[in-house]
């Protein structure tokens, strides 16, 4: 409970304002060495897939099975995750600042910003070394 408080106690007017708990898309794929975690349900997984196989690594944990995966997620990377809406995400962002994740972030507008950076156009220049 004790680190709950303090992820919400560093919750302030600036953290929100300045949007520190949010990344965008196009910055999370620039950075080569974090990882995308994909925490919609299998369902939803399914049906749109993210393999960001010339990216970085994603990973693909249903919110539910979160707790149960923890060790899954690294915590020496940059985390941006994300679902449908983002409404989700926030719930796990929260959650796992709460464990002592510091590197955490929520991918903004969740997976419609993702499919927008991963245009044909876009993935041919990350392909070929070009952004």
């Amino acid at each position: 409970m004790e680190n709950m408080n303090k992820v919400l106690e560093s919750m302030t007017f600036d953290f929100f304002g300045n949007a520190k708990h949010k990344i965008p898309a196009a910055k999370q794929l620039a950075d080569k060495d974090a990882i995308f975690l994909d925490i919609r349900s299998d369902e939803e997984y399914k049906t749109l897939k993210f393999d960001l196989e010339f990216h970085q690594k994603s990973l693909h944990i249903p919110i539910d099975q979160i707790p149960a995966r923890l060790g899954d997620i690294p915590k020496d990377k940059n985390v941006g995750v994300f679902c449908a809406s983002g409404n989700r995400s926030v719930m796990v962002y929260f959650y796992l600042k709460a464990l002592g994740y510091e590197n955490v972030r929520v991918v903004e507008g969740g997976y419609t910003e993702l499919v927008a950076e991963l245009k044909p156009g876009k993935v041919l220049k990350t392909i070929k070394g070009l952004l």
